[in-house]
């Protein structure tokens, strides 16, 4: 068997969560490759919802080995207690795998993370604050601390002394902060190493073992296509890469063992932070979107920004992850409007153009251009087959597949895993 990689096709907050949940039945490990707790998924099963930051989502399935990759960067106070939420639900964690060459977030990049935001003023990212910015600049820079190195409490106690002789420094004399004492740092790190070494091992090894088993494997990112460091809309981006091409990288497999990329495409358009967002509605449709839709950050609770489907984006998410398919989250929420725009090209400079434009200035300046289509006005939320959809949905679902560059399997009508209507493009 091969693999399937779920991807967020715009900005995150496109529902992977869910779409996750609802694969996951099928799967036998559901690896989570990127990312910190900087994001979040919301699953709802039944009456329940749960707020997963860190833990993969097939963390919900008895059956499910749940792994966290190499990708990923840990801050295992965050984690530890997200598991312990977790038990206290009924739900149990015992399975988790997670990766020795996973990086740790440690105090410092916490702390700069939020000195630097205020540093900015007004050039700020818009981070959440909680290090992983930091985390992954030393894991490139190669300063950085994995979960390998908690073993060993010389090495531990070495390398945070050699980090926070110059961390310290940059806080005093730039920050005016006092230093971050290393023998602390050591001491509460020490402390988890023994709570988090029955999870640890080789996930890579795992992950491919399991795939040569005929194994299912499922991989999950945190964001989406559009906050890829390499590929979004740089500066203000993620500081990792939840494509396609990331999970196979965070993962620690070849492009071989996929077969399966699946994007998430909300059916409007939202962001949270600072950005572009040319389709973005800062009024009362805007507000509306954002009301009906809850569009509110699982892990930090901002308010997202809200705006029209942007298709330029769905054509170039396709084309930097090749799509095999496309799940349409959220297509309830528009039944609050009586008629639909969708972004369908940007003018730039007078010039029309259907491709993300390749520099920053452009994007800047890009303004779209909308097609209206009629809206359907009723609840869709009951409807359990799409065929019984209004008509004026499924043209949207259509649109979204004709100029969305891949076809769409599943449409979502609500939150719930009983609101998913299934379809068959070819039928």
């Amino acid at each position: 068997m091969a693999g399937t990689i779920v991807v967020g096709s715009q900005w995150g907050d496109e529902g992977k969560g869910k779409a996750t949940d609802l694969l996951a039945d099928k799967m036998d490990l559901v690896v989570r490759y990127q990312g910190g707790n900087n994001a979040g998924h919301t699953v709802k099963v039944g009456n329940r919802e749960f707020k997963l930051h860190l833990v993969p989502s097939g963390i919900l399935y008895p059956h499910i080995t749940p792994v966290i990759a190499a990708g990923v960067v840990i801050d295992p106070g965050v984690l530890l207690a997200e598991l312990a939420a977790l038990e206290a639900q009924g739900i149990s964690t015992a399975k988790l795998k997670i990766s020795t060459d996973a990086h740790l977030i440690m105090p410092w990049h916490k702390e700069r993370d939020k000195l630097a935001e205020r540093w900015l003023g007004h050039n700020r990212i818009g981070t959440t604050g909680r290090g992983i910015g930091p985390a992954y600049g030393d894991k490139v820079g190669r300063l950085g601390i994995r979960v390998q190195d908690l073993f060993d409490p010389g090495i531990l106690a070495k390398k945070v002394e050699a980090v926070l002789k110059e961390r310290n420094q940059i806080f005093a004399k730039i920050y005016n902060r006092l230093p971050i004492e290393a023998d602390e740092v050591v001491e509460e790190y020490a402390t988890y190493a023994e709570a988090l070494r029955p999870r640890v091992t080789d996930t890579s090894l795992l992950v491919w073992e399991a795939l040569r088993a005929g194994k299912e494997v499922l991989l999950e990112g945190a964001q989406g296509t559009m906050l890829d460091v390499d590929h979004g809309t740089y500066p203000y981006v993620t500081s990792s890469s939840p494509c396609a091409g990331g999970a196979c990288a965070g993962t620690g497999i070849g492009p071989r063992e996929i077969d399966r990329i699946i994007g998430i495409t909300k059916a409007y358009t939202t962001r949270v932070g600072s950005g572009p967002l040319p389709t973005e509605q800062q009024g009362a449709e805007g507000e509306v979107l954002r009301q009906e839709g809850a569009e509110f950050g699982t892990t930090t609770g901002r308010a997202r920004r809200c705006g029209w489907l942007d298709t330029v984006v769905l054509r170039y998410s396709a084309r930097i992850n090749g799509f095999t398919e496309q799940f349409v989250t959220k297509l309830d929420v528009l039944s609050a409007f009586e008629r639909i725009p969708v972004g369908v090209a940007y003018e730039v400079d007078g010039v029309r153009t259907e491709h993300w434009p390749s520099s920053e200035s452009d994007v800047h300046h890009a303004k779209p251009i909308y097609e209206y289509l009629e809206g359907w006005g009723d609840d869709i939320t009951q409807i359990t087959k799409y065929g019984d959809l209004p008509a004026a949905a499924q043209t949207y679902v259509e649109m979204i597949e004709e100029l969305g560059g891949a076809p769409v399997t599943a449409v979502f009508v609500g939150p719930g895993r009983e609101q998913t209507l299934l379809r068959d493009p070819g039928a």
